[in-house]
């Protein structure tokens, strides 16, 4: 359905009202006026015609308006597809464990990566396996979880679950379980912490410690982008 408005009601009506009176022109004096033979303005001559072309006009000027609308409509859906597609391309988050297998590590005399193998997710592959280092894609901050787990192998014998958590090589977070209490034993620790892209995180196991481990997975790292900062 279509609105006229009132304005273009009221030209409509004034054409038509002249195109049902005949236009003279005049000769000069003395001599008779004599009707036009032809005009260029259809409204003249035509009513229903100017009602059709003041209904055209008004079509042409919806159509550029939406099309205007279109048009900027596409131009924010592009704008919100290119932001997205920046999110899902910095989306990060890490959780692995130590093994899959019967397994306990120890180091004897200089601090040891730790190298987790089982991989329960690695989102934007920011998890280095072989070299057992996160590296931060997107400046933000973070959540890391760690926890450790060690057996004695033995009653009375000595108990050491310790480890390290460096951010660039630096040490921002330690557990340590010194215990001959019991056989086994487990620590955690959970934190916040500002990095910026190209930071590099990983664990260390000191020397005299040991981390045992199987496919219950009780030694497991895991981290991921809480809110970016850029």
């Amino acid at each position: 359905m279509f609105f006229t408005h009132p304005g273009l009601v009221f030209l409509c009506l004034i054409g038509c009202s002249l195109a049902n009176e005949p236009v003279y022109s005049w000769n000069g004096p003395g001599e008779p006026s004599q009707p036009y033979p032809s005009t260029d303005n259809i409204c003249l001559t035509d009513a229903n015609a100017c009602s059709c072309c003041l209904m055209q006009k008004q079509m042409m000027a919806m159509e550029s308006y939406f099309n205007l609308s279109l048009n900027e409509m596409h131009r924010q859906l592009e704008k919100a597809q290119t932001a997205l597609n920046y999110v899902r391309s910095s989306r990060s988050a890490f959780s692995v464990a130590l093994t899959d297998t019967r397994r306990c590590l120890t180091s004897s005399r200089d601090d040891t990566v730790v190298k987790y193998q089982t991989i329960f997710i690695n989102l934007g592959d920011r998890y280095n396996a072989s070299t057992g280092t996160f590296t931060v894609a997107r400046s933000g901050v973070y959540v890391l979880a760690l926890t450790v787990y060690s057996d004695a192998g033995a009653p009375g014998a000595l108990l050491a679950a310790c480890v390290r958590l460096r951010k660039n090589g630096q040490v921002i977070a330690a557990l340590r379980e010194y215990n001959m209490q019991d056989q086994e034993d487990s620590a955690t620790t959970v934190l916040a912490i500002q990095m910026r892209t190209g930071d590099k995180v990983d664990v260390i196991l000191p020397s005299g410690c040991y981390l045992c481990d199987d496919d219950s997975h009780f030694n497991t790292f895991s981290g991921f982008l809480l809110y970016a900062t850029d």
